[in-house]
C-alpha cells in the first residue's frame, strides 16, 4: 500500500484560502493525498475547520462599528462534545470595517453574538480564535453580547469601544448565566499582557489606526476595565496605586492582550484556557491520526519569512510532523529564510512561486496554476519512487 502525502497548508493571504492551496498542491502532485487545511486561530480558522468536516453556521451579527454583517462559525455536534469554532475576525475583524479605521470605538460585540448563537445551539466547548481584530475594547463588547452590563457612575450602559471604558464604574454579571458549564479555549499565539508597553493598546493599537494620544486613551480604558473587574468581582486583574495601574493576575497573563484585550475578557469572565493556536487546532482537526499514515507532509503559506518562525501555522505543522518522524517540504509565495533556518525549523526544502514567476503581482494573480506547477517540482524531487509505485498500482488495477 502506497503511503499518502499529507497536504496541510495555511492560506496564501490575498490570493488563495488554505483549502484552495491544498487542492492545487494535490492536483499538481499526481499522487494520493489527504488535504488538511490549517490555521492558527486567526483569519481563516473557520474556513480550515469547515474544510476538515465541521459545518458552517451563518449568522447576522454586529460589525465593529455597529453595522450589521453576515459572519460564520464552524460547528460539529457528532462524535463527542458539541464544539463551535468562533473566529473573532469573522465578526470583529479589520476586514469588517466599512470605511476607515475606528480605534477608539470599534467593538467586539459581534464576536459575543456568534458565541451566544453557538451556546443556543448547544455548544459545550467554544474554541475562540483571536487575530485580525479591529477593536481595542478589552472584550467589553463580547461580554455585553453574552449578558454582562458595563455601567457608568449613573448606572447607564457605556457606549461601544475602548475609549468609553474610562468611564466604567461597575460590571453587572447577573445576566451572564449562559456560559456556565461551557469549556472555553482561546487559540492564540499572542503572548502580550493587557497593559503596559507590551500590552494591547501600545503594541496593536497603532495597527488599528490609533495615534499616540489614542493609545493613551485606550490604555486608560483597559486599565479601568481591569481595575473595576478586580474591585467588584474579586478578579486578579489590576490594581491602582497613586492613579497608576499595574498589571497583575489575569491582566498580566500572557495572551490577555490578544485581539485588543479580548483575551483578557475570555480569561477573566469566561474562565477560558489559553492554548497555542496551531497546536490546539491540529489536535481538533485530527492531525495526529493522519500524520501517522503519511510519508511526506507539505506545508505552505504566502510568505515564508522571519515572522513564520514566531509560532505561525506552517512551523507548528512542521514541528508536529517532526515529532512523528515524517519529513516536511514547504510551498510558499515567496521565501526569505535560508536553507539553514529551514532545516532548524524541521523543513527539508521550500519551493516558492517566485522561483517560477519573479513578478509578485503575477504570482498573486496566477497563484493557483503556478502552485500546481510548483507541486509537480516537489513530486519530482521528493516523491519519485512514490510516483512510480502509484503508477504501478494504477496499471495493476486496470
Amino acid at each position: 500500500m502506497v503511503k499518502l502525502v499529507l497536504v496541510a497548508p495555511d492560506k496564501f493571504k490575498g490570493s488563495l484560502t488554505a483549502a484552495e492551496v491544498a487542492a492545487r498542491v494535490s492536483a499538481g502532485l499526481g499522487v494520493p493525498t489527504v488535504e488538511l487545511p490549517v490555521a492558527d486561530g486567526g483569519d481563516g480558522t473557520v474556513e480550515a475547520a469547515v474544510a476538515c468536516g465541521f459545518d458552517r453556521v451563518t449568522v447576522e451579527v454586529t460589525g465593529p462599528t455597529g453595522e450589521r454583517v453576515t459572519a460564520a462559525y464552524a460547528w460539529r455536534a457528532a462524535g463527542g462534545t458539541p464544539t463551535a469554532v468562533v473566529e473573532l475576525a469573522e465578526a470583529s475583524g479589520l476586514r469588517r470595517l466599512p470605511a476607515g479605521l475606528a480605534p477608539l470605538t470599534a467593538t467586539s460585540y459581534g464576536t459575543g453574538e456568534l458565541i451566544a448563537d453557538a451556546l443556543r445551539r448547544g455548544a459545550r466547548r467554544v474554541v475562540l480564535g483571536l487575530g485580525g481584530s479591529a477593536c481595542t475594547d478589552g472584550g467589553a463588547g463580547m461580554v455585553r453580547a453574552l449578558g454582562a452590563r458595563l455601567l457608568d457612575d449613573d448606572g447607564a450602559e457605556l457606549p461601544d469601544g475602548g475609549a468609553a471604558l474610562r468611564g466604567l464604574a461597575r460590571i453587572d454579571l447577573s445576566g451572564f448565566a449562559g456560559v456556565s458549564g461551557v469549556e472555553f479555549v482561546v487559540a492564540s499565539d499572542v503572548d502580550n499582557p493587557l497593559l503596559g508597553p507590551h500590552g494591547a493598546a501600545a503594541v496593536y493599537g497603532p495597527q488599528k489606526g490609533a495615534t499616540p494620544d489614542d493609545v493613551k486613551v485606550l490604555e486608560a480604558g483597559l486599565s479601568r476595565l481591569a481595575a473595576v473587574a478586580t474591585q467588584t468581582h474579586g478578579l486578579a486583574g489590576a490594581v491602582e496605586h497613586d492613579d497608576t495601574p499595574r498589571a497583575m493576575g489575569v491582566a498580566g497573563a500572557p495572551g490577555a492582550g490578544a485581539a485588543g484585550g479580548v483575551g483578557f475578557a475570555a480569561l477573566a469572565f469566561l474562565h477560558a484556557e489559553l492554548r497555542p493556536g496551531i497546536e490546539y487546532l491540529l489536535d481538533l482537526l485530527g492531525f495526529g491520526a493522519l500524520v501517522r499514515d503519511a510519508r511526506l507532509v507539505i506545508i505552505g503559506e504566502g510568505s515564508l519569512d522571519e515572522q513564520s518562525l514566531r509560532g505561525k501555522a506552517p512551523i507548528g505543522v512542521a514541528q508536529a510532523a517532526a515529532r512523528a518522524g515524517v519529513p516536511v517540504v514547504a510551498v510558499c509565495g515567496r521565501r526569505t529564510l535560508g536553507d539553514a533556518e529551514l532545516k532548524d525549523a524541521g523543513i527539508e526544502a521550500a519551493y516558492a512561486l517566485t522561483d517560477l514567476e519573479p513578478d509578485p503581482a503575477r504570482c498573486m494573480a496566477e497563484a493557483g496554476p503556478l502552485l500546481e506547477r510548483l507541486a509537480a517540482r516537489v513530486a519530482a524531487d521528493h516523491l519519485a519512487d512514490h510516483l512510480a509505485d502509484h503508477r504501478a498500482e494504477h496499471l495493476e488495477g486496470r
